[in-house]
């Protein structure tokens, strides 16, 4: 991968050029400039389900084709373009995996550069599409996990990449596998902008029953820090705390959760949020002082 202006960029055979998809699942090289690449496709409607608008570009759309032509016709039909060019707030994408196999459906062994152009078009439409605050996520596996890596930085940048989510994808591990048994997948997320952040999801009611908030704390509901308990035994972490009052709590059988520095870093507030109300009532059961 040569440097370019201080980045590093994947290079394939035939980058400059583009592809046309056969009918019969071939692929031929082709200048950007022909016409059979060029060309923006009309979108035809074929059926309609459920109620519709009188606007087909606001309404929910299934598009059955090449998925390039469908992006490109989306960007730049103007009936269309003024409903997604810019605005569309997350894509997901799931192209085959290259795993050089091959399938009823299609073909999953094509030449790297082959299947680095198709998903380098494709993720270049899918960018003007998207909204400043929007997302994009693709789906692959270990095959072309690393390039897709690459390529997804060349477009978006490298400063736009946001995490590689890894989802266990198999319930039983492969026991005839020569090697390593692999049963996850992969997401890579990038957004359109620098500063990227997610729609928490609201949680449920189930969720946030440890959660109180005893002193009408304006900031809501907190956790009082459990479990303070270190999970392993460790030297380092059986230490006496002070209590505030001047009470000596001793430490749990395998020690605090955080080292002594640590502790201090938190600040009397994040203290007596986190671990003061604990700590204090581990300290009354266990020596019979009021709380007070």
């Amino acid at each position: 991968m040569p440097s370019y202006e201080g980045r590093l960029e994947l290079t394939w055979t035939n980058k400059h050029l583009c592809l046309l998809a056969r009918d019969d699942g071939s692929y031929e090289w082709l200048d950007p400039s022909d016409y059979r690449v060029a060309e923006v496709r009309l979108l035809h409607d074929v059926e309609a389900v459920g109620e519709v608008g009188r606007r087909r570009a606001a309404d929910n759309i299934l598009i059955r084709g090449d998925a390039l032509h469908a992006l490109t016709s989306l960007a730049r039909l103007p009936e269309f373009a003024r409903e997604y060019l810019g605005r569309v707030k997350l894509a997901y994408l799931d192209p085959p995996f290259n795993t050089q196999q091959s399938f009823l459906q299609y073909d999953d062994a094509l030449e790297h550069s082959v299947w680095l152009t198709m998903i380098r078009d494709r993720l270049v439409q899918v960018r003007e599409l998207l909204s400043l605050d929007g997302s994009v996520w693709v789906h692959c596996d270990d095959a072309e996990q690393h390039r897709l890596r690459c390529v997804m930085d060349e477009v978006f940048g490298a400063s736009n990449f946001v995490a590689s989510v890894i989802w266990r994808s198999s319930d039983n591990s492969n026991n005839d596998a020569k090697q390593l048994s692999t049963d996850h997948n992969y997401i890579l997320v990038y957004s359109k902008e620098p500063d990227w952040q997610s729609i928490r999801l609201d949680a449920t009611p189930d969720q946030v029953t440890h959660y109180a908030n005893p002193d009408n704390d304006p900031n809501g509901p907190w956790f009082d820090g459990n479990p303070l308990n270190s999970p392993n035994p460790r030297e380092n972490l059986k230490y006496t705390i002070i209590s505030p009052t001047g009470h000596e709590i001793p430490w749990p059988a395998n020690g605090w959760r955080w080292s002594r520095e640590t502790l201090k870093a938190f600040g009397k507030s994040n203290l007596s949020k986190l671990i003061y109300s604990e700590l204090l009532g581990r300290y009354c059961m266990k020596s019979g002082v009021s709380a007070e």
